[in-house]
């Protein structure tokens, strides 16, 4: 038996952030969640930082503890996502509001206390919205960056360009200045971009996969996927959309099902038309430090069995 590996899970949830927390849910052998940080981004903060509750309620797991973070990029008005994910950020299934109540400590001091409190290189944080609570966090007291194991993210794009902009994915656009400062903090870092989502599209196939396990998270999560898919179906002219969030919880559970390189990756955050680009230098034509672990292929099919399998645990 490996030691399991602590994450804090730093999100906006968004359906397919559901599906990620879902997955680590599922997944106790391997993984110690030490905490969920919630950030706006596919919705504004009163709403994520609610929908983290209600998923930590559907799966009863009352144990886990939530934080509010940042309501607003660190220097840019605030961009949802509202079009993709409904106005609650969980739109598809009827949810009940929760019962369960907030941490009163921010998730930036959580953030930091936890990585000054645990022994060096011990916390991975799983990011999968805008990076305004971890750039926050590292501005603020800069010796937690040696202490964070790995960061391991969802965001980006190389080939696939952007999916909010031409050149930008959502979660950068949201808040450059913010990813900048992460990505040029000297952390060990994998980032799981458009590329690589674009390949984990929710195939009716697999829906109906899930939905046979007929436990109450399994029938919510195919409702939210259902409604959550119309956009990109419409968008790409797919059968399903893809499904983002869930690669950097599954890239911890099974790295094999990945492949990717050491690159040099820069944000954009000074031009109007290519702000939050993810600039990766996948061919290494610059002497620029490779400071970012880029995925670009995924296995699908053994992508969705894992979660499959980590579902029906729930």
């Amino acid at each position: 038996m490996t030691e399991k590996r602590k994450i804090i899970i730093d999100t906006d949830p968004g359906q397919d952030d559901a599906a990620a927390i879902f997955l680590a849910f599922g997944s106790p052998d391997e993984l110690e969640l030490l905490g969920i940080t919630t950030v706006a981004g596919n919705v504004p903060l009163s709403y994520t930082a609610r929908n983290a509750l209600i998923l930590c309620e559907l799966c009863n797991r009352r144990d886990v503890k939530v934080f509010a973070g940042a309501d607003r990029p660190l220097k840019r008005p605030l961009v949802t996502a509202e079009h993709v994910h409904g106005k609650t950020g969980l739109d598809g299934p009827e949810l009940s509001e929760p019962t369960l109540a907030l941490q009163p400590q921010h998730a930036v001091d959580f953030i930091i206390e936890t990585l000054r409190n645990e022994p060096s290189c011990t916390v991975t944080l799983c990011t999968l919205g805008p990076l305004t609570n971890i750039a926050t966090a590292l501005t603020r007291a800069p010796d937690i960056a040696p202490k964070i194991r790995e960061l391991v993210m969802m965001g980006g794009g190389f080939s696939e360009g952007g999916n909010i902009t031409p050149a930008a994915e959502f979660n950068i656009y949201v808040d450059p200045e913010a990813a900048k400062i992460v990505f040029e903090a000297g952390i060990p870092m994998v980032m799981m971009p458009l590329d690589v989502t674009h390949q984990l599209l929710t195939r009716k196939d697999r829906v109906n996969r899930m939905r046979a396990i007929g436990t109450p998270p399994a029938i919510a999560m195919v409702e939210m996927l259902e409604f959550f898919e119309r956009f990109d179906v419409e968008k790409y002219g797919s059968d399903g959309g893809p499904l983002h969030d869930p690669t950097v919880v599954a890239y911890l559970l099974k790295p094999e099902l990945f492949n990717g390189r050491l690159c040099n990756v820069e944000i954009e955050t000074e031009s109007e038309l290519t702000a939050g680009m993810t600039v990766v230098d996948w061919w290494h034509v610059t002497d620029r430090k490779r400071n970012v672990k880029v995925m670009r292929s995924v296995d699908a099919d053994g992508f969705f069995d894992l979660l499959i399998e980590r579902f029906a645990r729930i």
